[in-house]
């Protein structure tokens, strides 16, 4: 399972998150998506725990909490699909998460 981070500070750092996470369990990976044009972050990240109950307790804490002056939308990031008429996620960027 990954874990989708929303609402994110433009601010916030892959070392940022890990040190967030980490309260939780082990960090494997954290992956913040930029913007292709501007080399901007685009206000979400990606992180994937070690096992899925630290990811689950992460959640299900994390959620609705203010971080960095915003409040986050965490939950369990859905795979992303392959055709979404039209869109340009198709060059799998972000990993196969979105």
């Amino acid at each position: 399972m990954t874990i989708y981070i929303g609402n994110l500070s433009y601010h916030a750092t892959e070392e940022d998150l890990r040190t967030v996470f980490a309260d939780y369990g082990t960090v494997k990976r954290v992956v913040l998506p930029t913007d292709r044009e501007t080399g901007r972050l685009r206000g979400f990240a990606f992180v994937e725990m070690t096992a899925d109950d630290q990811e689950a307790s992460a959640i299900s804490q994390l959620d609705g909490a203010e971080w960095m002056g915003r409040q986050l939308r965490v939950n369990k990031a859905r795979p992303k699909e392959e055709n979404r008429g039209g869109s340009r996620r198709g060059n799998n960027r972000n990993n196969g998460w979105e």
